[in-house]
C-alpha cells in the first residue's frame, strides 16, 4: 500500500492512497470464510456453505466493504502518525475516469481532499486592557426581588376589586368584528396575569374590576403579540395565537391576589434556616448578596464577550474556506446554497475561536478534570433551584442531582465545553489587564 500527500498550499492538500491486491486479499479471504460459516443457504447445511459459493454470490459487496474499511483505517492512521491537523473530514475526490473491475485483482487508487488547520499564534499581554464590571443591585431591582420572594411565601386572597399584579380569573369569548360574541369561536376560562400586561391603557382597564364585570380585551395589544402567553390564556396552539386578530369579551369570575409575606422571624427561618437572619436589615443584606451573585454571571458573560470579540479580531487566522463550504454541503444534504452563505460567517468565527482555544490550552498545558466539570454542573443546578427558592438544597441532594444530570451525554458534553471555555477565559484574564468598575444593574442593562 502506498499513501502520499500533495500539498496544494498552506491550507489545502490531497492525499492519494494506492491499494494493491496483496493489501486486501488475505483479509478478504478470511472474511469470506467467516461469512461461509455463518450463512444459512438452501441446499447447504449451516456452517457448511463453501467459501467459493459465498465469493461467487457476495464477493464483490464484501470486497467493496473491505476496501472501504481499509481506506478509513489507512487514512486515519496516516493523519495521526504524521500529525496532520485537519478541519472537518477528508472528502473523497470523485474521478469518473476510473473504472474498477472489482475482480479481486484490481489495483485501486483513491484521492482525498483535505482542509488543513492553520497555524495559530495567540499573544496576550498586560498591555491588552478590558473592563471588568462589578454590578451592584439598584433600589428598583432589589425591591422587585424582595417583592417576588415575599410573594413566594405569601398567601392567596380574593379581594373585591382588582389591582396591578393581581390575577383576573374570567370567561373569555371571541368577538366578531361587529362586537358580538362569535358563535363557534374561541372560548375559555382562564387566568389573566396583570403583571404580564404590557400596554398601560389595557392594564388600567383591567384594574378596578369586580366579579361579574364585563369588558372587551385586545389580547395582542395586552401582551405585545406574545403568542406563548396568548396561547396559554386561550388554550389554543401558538401558531393560531400568533395569527389571531379578534378581540375577546371578558367576564370576571374572581380576583386572585398573592399577598406578600410579613417580614417576621418565621419568614426569615423558612428562607435561610433557623436563626441565620433575625431582622429586616439582615434579610436585605442576604438578598442583596444573592442578587449580586447572579449579576456577577451577567458581568462575566459580558467580559467574555468583550474578550472574544477583541481576540478573534486581533488574531489573524486564514481558513480553507472553499473546502469548508464544500464539506458543509457534503455533510448536510438539505443545506441550501443560500443557507450556507447566510450561516458561513458565524460558522467560520466559531471555528476560529475553537482554534484559538485549542492553541491556548496546548501552549499553556491547561487541564480539564472531571472534578471541574462536576463542580460547574453543580453550580449551574444550584443557581436554577435558587430561582425558585433562596434556601439552598442539602449538599448530598444537590450532588445526586448533579450526578444524574451529567449521565446524560449531551449535558456532560455541554458542561465540558463550558469548563473548557471558562479555563481559557481564566487564562486570558490572568494575562491581560482588567480595569475594575462598579456599576448599578439598571445602568449595566442599558449597555447590553
Amino acid at each position: 500500500m502506498n499513501i502520499t500527500q500533495e500539498k496544494i498550499d498552506d491550507l489545502n492538500a490531497i492525499v492519494k492512497i494506492k491499494i494493491a491486491p496483496e493489501d486486501y486479499t488475505e483479509k478478504l479471504e478470511k472474511t469470506i470464510k467467516e461469512q461461509a460459516k455463518k450463512s444459512t443457504i438452501p441446499g447447504f447445511r449451516k456452517g457448511m456453505v463453501p467459501p467459493s459459493h459465498i465469493k461467487r454470490m457476495y464477493g464483490k459487496s464484501i470486497l467493496v466493504e473491505e476496501i472501504n474499511n481499509l481506506l478509513s483505517t489507512t487514512l486515519n492512521n496516516y493523519l495521526t502518525e504524521n500529525k496532520v491537523e485537519i478541519l472537518g473530514q477528508p472528502l473523497p475526490i470523485i474521478d469518473n475516469g476510473k473504472d474498477f473491475k472489482w475482480d479481486y485483482t484490481d489495483e485501486f487508487e483513491f484521492d482525498y481532499e483535505l482542509g488543513l488547520a492553520p497555524a495559530v499564534d495567540v499573544k496576550l499581554t498586560n498591555k491588552d486592557k478590558f473592563t471588568q464590571y462589578n454590578v451592584k443591585a439598584d433600589e428598583e431591582t432589589l425591591a422587585a426581588r424582595v417583592k417576588n420572594i415575599r410573594k413566594s411565601y405569601g398567601k392567596m386572597t380574593n379581594p373585591e376589586v382588582s389591582a396591578e399584579d393581581d390575577v383576573v380569573y374570567a370567561d373569555l369569548a371571541q368577538l366578531s368584528p361587529d362586537g358580538s360574541v362569535f358563535e363557534g369561536g374561541i372560548t375559555n376560562t382562564g387566568s389573566i396575569r396583570l403583571d404580564l400586561v404590557k400596554d398601560k391603557k389595557v392594564l388600567k382597564s383591567l384594574t378596578g374590576l369586580k366579579k361579574d364585570d364585563v369588558l372587551e380585551l385586545d389580547v395582542q395589544k395586552a401582551f405585545e403579540n406574545n403568542e406563548v402567553v396568548i396561547a396559554k390564556l386561550l388554550n389554543i396552539g401558538e401558531d393560531e395565537a400568533k395569527d389571531l386578530k379578534s378581540k375577546f369579551q371578558v367576564t370576571v369570575k374572581n380576583i386572585n391576589r398573592l399577598e406578600e409575606s410579613d417580614l417576621n422571624q418565621e419568614f426569615f427561618d423558612k428562607i435561610f434556616g433557623e436563626g441565620v437572619v433575625t431582622d429586616e436589615a439582615g434579610f436585605t443584606a442576604k438578598i442583596t448578596e444573592e442578587v449580586e451573585s447572579m449579576f456577577k454571571q451577567d458581568a462575566d458573560r459580558k467580559l467574555q464577550n468583550d474578550i472574544y470579540l477583541k481576540v478573534i479580531d486581533s488574531v489573524k487566522i486564514d481558513l480553507p474556506d472553499a473546502f469548508l463550504r464544500k464539506w458543509l454541503k457534503a455533510t448536510n444534504e438539505k443545506l441550501t446554497d443560500a443557507e450556507l452563505e447566510e450561516g458561513y460567517e458565524d460558522f467560520a468565527k466559531n471555528l476560529k475561536w475553537t482554534l484559538i482555544e485549542n492553541n491556548i490550552i496546548k501552549e499553556n498545558d491547561i487541564k480539564i478534570d472531571y472534578k471541574d466539570v462536576f463542580e460547574t454542573a453543580k453550580q449551574r443546578l444550584d443557581a436554577q433551584f435558587r430561582m425558585y427558592s433562596p434556601a439552598p438544597l442539602p449538599e448530598d441532594q444537590l450532588a445526586q442531582y448533579t450526578t444524574t444530570f451529567l449521565q446524560e451525554k449531551d449535558n456532560g458534553n455541554r458542561i465540558f465545553e463550558e469548563v473548557k471555555a471558562l479555563k481559557v477565559f481564566d487564562y486570558i484574564k490572568s494575562a491581560v489587564t482588567l480595569d475594575q468598575k462598579d456599576i448599578a444593574y439598571n445602568k449595566f442593562v442599558e449597555m447590553n
